[in-house]
Order: C-alpha cells, then structure tokens, then sequence
C-alpha cells in the first residue's frame, strides 16, 4: 500500500500543469496554441511574459521537490520511485490527455530534493551550455548526462542506473529538438 500511495500522490502532484494554468488565468490563452505547444517554462516564455515563464519554471521545480522530499525523509526506500513518478506526473499529465512537458524543470527539483550538489552541478551544466550555444534543449541534454557521468567518475554505481534512466526519458522527450538540432532548424531562447 505504502508503494501505491508514495506513486499515485507524486504522480498527481508532478502533473500539475502550472505552465497551462497559468497562462489560461493571466494571459487568457493556451499555451498549447504557442510555439512549441509545450506546457513547460521555455515554451511559456515564448508568450512574452517573462513573470509567467518563471514562475512556471519555480512552480515545476517545486512541485517535484516537496513530494520527494517528503518521501525522502519518510519512505527513504521509495525515493527513486517517488522521484520517477513526479517526472511522468510532469510528462504525462492526466488531465492534459497525457500530453505535458518534457520535464527538465522538474528534473531539476528531483535532483535538488534527492543531493543538492546533483541539482547545482545540473544547473552549473546547463548554464555553462546555454552560455555557448543558446539551446535550452542542448543545454538541458548535457546537463542531463552530466549526473549519471559525475557518478561513475565517483564510482557510486549504484545510483548511477537511476539517473541513466532519468537522462534516457529526458532524450526521449526531446527527440524532436534533437531533429531539429541536427538539421540546424532548432530556435534559440530568450532566458532574459
């Protein structure tokens, strides 16, 4: 039972789609209908509203750190599970037919939740990318298998699979940037 309830509530939680919510409240438009059709912050930024954009950035890091810290801290043992459950939440959202967003955001928060120095080396990644490229989705790529490489060059195996896992649904989501970028087609982003 404990399983269930730690999968369900975090799934629930990680599909909560702020950056749709948002953009239907204060900009009165669907955020679907924009750019990428994407739910997550780099594509709400495409609205215009840099405040809505990162606001959708904070709330889906957020909504992944509350419930896998509380799991952490409570049911230690279902922490990769909780983890794995808030991305998909964020991915496959129930009440957006199961289209979301690609889930770097709330990557970002697993990783922050489970080590903090996961989440800073992230961010350092993906900063130092973007600085050069000015691909979010490159940015995000890299940043992504710099987790699971940090780890093996710690030797800590077994947490390596986990965030293999993790960076190979973070492909997966953007297999169609990865098009793009190999065509030379992909958009460059606007942080500020």
């Amino acid at each position: 039972m404990d399983i269930l309830f730690v999968g369900i509530s975090c799934y629930l939680l990680g599909s909560i789609p702020f950056g749709f919510i948002f953009t239907k409240i204060f900009l009165k438009k669907d955020v679907r209908d924009i750019g990428s059709g994407n739910i997550g912050a780099t594509n709400v930024l495409r609205t215009g509203n840099k405040f809505i954009g990162y606001a959708t950035l904070f709330f889906d890091i957020v909504k992944a750190v509350i419930p896998v810290l509380y799991i952490k801290f409570n049911f230690p043992e279902f922490v990769y599970i909780a983890s794995l459950c808030a991305f998909l939440g964020h991915v496959f959202p129930v009440w957006l037919k199961f289209k979301g967003g690609k889930g770097v955001a709330t990557y970002v928060g697993i990783l922050f939740a489970i080590n903090v120095y996961f989440g800073l080396i992230f961010v350092a990644s993906w900063l130092v990318t973007f600085g050069l490229s000015k691909f979010s989705s490159l940015s995000s790529l890299i940043a992504s298998i710099s987790i699971p490489i940090y780890l093996l060059i710690l030797t800590q195996f077994d947490q390596v699979i986990f965030f293999t896992i993790m960076f190979i649904l973070i492909f997966f989501t953007h297999r169609e940037n990865i098009k793009r970028l190999k065509n030379k087609e992909e958009t460059k982003t606007k942080i500020y």
